[in-house]
């Protein structure tokens, strides 16, 4: 009887054991499952669902919002944060530019466009092509240092407009910048470029590079004087970006408002010349006038047969905020100045 009951409390002994490993062994291979199933979970998140396809497609704006996607486009807010951003023309019920012409009116202070016809036209700059010009020369050159009329200054096209300087004569870069500025000699313009550059085709690269780093896009420049060159052209809406960056530099605005301009150099031969010099902007030298209250604060004509009759200014209210005006493409100097006044009458109305 004892025996009976020792074997039966043994059977249940190892009853109770193979209980317990089926337990253990059920538990660990739930376990192994749940670790199983949550590494490839993360698997998957980690790879954003790469396993299956996604329910949504890829969206950068999604992906990026609140903030700048790319670099460029950072330097393009950057750089049109401070530009008028002509998108397309502007009508303005005074402005009597004629069909064919192009031309702005933009307002600097308040980055607003008051006018706008054929923007991104391509035309002919004639002489406005001097602002870059000009613009080099303060940039890398010394206007202290005396400069040397060459032959190649003075070999320019008949009928070019010209100081009458020889090879030879010697002038500052300062009174060079005068004449190219106040009078538009073109011999001024070349004696420059061969001066800042070392020479006119490399003075010319200047020149186009700049304008590219200006953002004028519509721009080519194969001179430094602006004589017609079918590869030689702009827009007004690029003439604006360099008289803008004119407007940074005190003495080219501090030229381009002077009425007229006394040059006195040596000659060749050791002799002095004084030449007298007007401006070729009649709104200085009063063969027209401005409409009230505006003042002029610089700019450049421009005229070929080409090109027609051309003017960019920077211009002043009577409350001191900052204009530039462009008119291209007139058939007579009177009416350049009629269209330019056109624009300039609405510059107050808008304080």
């Amino acid at each position: 009887m004892k025996r009976t009951t020792s074997n039966s409390a043994r059977a249940a002994r190892i009853r109770r054991r193979r209980r317990k490993k089926i337990i253990k062994t059920v538990f660990l291979l739930l376990l192994m499952i749940l670790l199983a199933g949550g590494g490839g979970y993360l698997v998957y998140t980690l790879n954003m669902g790469a396993l299956s396809e996604p329910s949504e497609p890829f969206s950068s704006s999604m992906e990026f919002a609140g903030s700048d996607i790319s670099v460029g486009q950072k330097r393009a807010k950057s750089f049109a944060a401070d530009l008028c951003v002509v998108e397309s023309d502007v009508p303005l019920e005074s402005a009597s530019l004629e069909s064919g012409q192009t031309g702005l009116l933009l307002d600097l202070s308040n980055k607003s466009v008051l006018y706008s016809s054929g923007a991104y036209n391509r035309v002919y700059p004639a002489s406005i092509t001097k602002i870059m010009t000009a613009m080099l020369a303060l940039k890398y050159g010394n206007l202290d240092e005396t400069v040397t009329i060459t032959q190649e200054n003075v070999t320019l096209e008949e009928g070019s407009q010209v100081c009458g300087f020889q090879a030879g004569d010697k002038l500052t870069l300062n009174q060079l910048l005068h004449c190219l500025l106040v009078y538009s000699g073109n011999d001024a313009a070349s004696a420059i470029a061969e001066y800042v550059g070392g020479s006119t085709s490399n003075f010319v690269d200047m020149m186009n590079s700049y304008a590219a780093k200006l953002g004028c896009t519509g721009t080519h420049f194969t001179n430094p004087h602006g004589l017609q060159d079918e590869n030689h052209y702009t827009t007004p809406y690029d003439i604006y970006l360099m008289l803008k960056e004119a407007y940074k530099y005190p003495e080219f605005t501090e030229i381009t408002q002077l009425a007229s301009y006394t040059v006195e150099y040596t000659r060749a031969d050791g002799s002095q010349m004084v030449t007298y010099l007007d401006a070729t902007d009649h709104y200085l030298t009063g063969e027209a006038s401005t409409p009230r209250d505006v003042t002029i604060l610089g700019g450049k004509t421009g005229t070929t047969s080409e090109a027609g009759n051309c003017l960019a200014l920077l211009s002043q209210n009577a409350y001191g905020d900052a204009f530039v005006s462009i008119v291209m493409g007139a058939s007579t100097k009177e009416l350049l100045y009629q269209q330019m006044s056109s624009l300039l009458e609405n510059i107050n109305r808008t304080a």
